[in-house]
């Protein structure tokens, strides 16, 4: 991206332009320093311009969010909280302040594909169903349609990154169809 020309700024035009078309809820995922070093406010307040619906910052832990949390809220940005495998008696925790949608990690390590998800997201998902009523997304190694098929019987949604970024690697600006009939089968498995 950084490579190809991309900024913060190029990115809140693209939203701005996607906006004129649809009103699809949509959240940045991007990490602590990029929000950072923009100027929180600075990056909340355009991001709420843009219309964009709130943000992912992986790399803030729980009891580090409220830098960023209190300026989203100011802006109505859902700063959406994340759980892993290994958060246990936090679960709860967080669940009580998520916002949006709470993104639940399928397993540990780094994003990207994975064969196999052993997890038990059906447990995770009822401990933050029991603290509070908001949609479970499921990410973090999801690239085929079984295994988005398999998540969203315990969860509400599969959240695909990875496997997307590969498809516009291969196929660079020829991959929109390709992402596009990705994403459908995607669709339809959770459907």
């Amino acid at each position: 991206a950084l490579s190809g020309g991309v900024t913060t700024d190029k990115v809140f035009d693209m939203v701005e332009k996607i906006r004129k078309n649809s009103s699809i809820p949509m959240v940045f995922m991007t990490y602590a320093n990029v929000v950072f070093s923009y100027g929180i406010e600075r990056f909340c307040k355009r991001a709420a311009e843009v219309g964009m619906d709130g943000m992912i910052l992986p790399d803030v832990p729980f009891e580090e969010k409220e830098e960023f949390a209190s300026v989203a809220e100011k802006y109505g940005l859902d700063l959406i909280s994340l759980i892993a495998p290994t958060s246990h008696e936090r679960i709860s925790m967080i669940a009580k302040e998520a916002e949006g949608f709470v993104y639940c990690v399928s397993s540990l390590g780094v994003t990207g594909m994975r064969s196999q998800i052993t997890t038990d997201i059906g447990a995770m998902v009822e401990l933050v169903k029991a603290q509070k009523d908001i949609p479970c997304a499921v990410g973090f190694g999801i690239s085929t349609p079984e295994q988005a098929a398999k998540m969203c019987q315990s969860a509400d949604g599969a959240i695909v990154g990875s496997a997307i970024v590969k498809l516009c690697e291969k196929y660079g600006k020829d991959c929109v169809p390709y992402v596009a009939e990705y994403v459908k089968s995607m669709v339809e498995a959770c459907k």
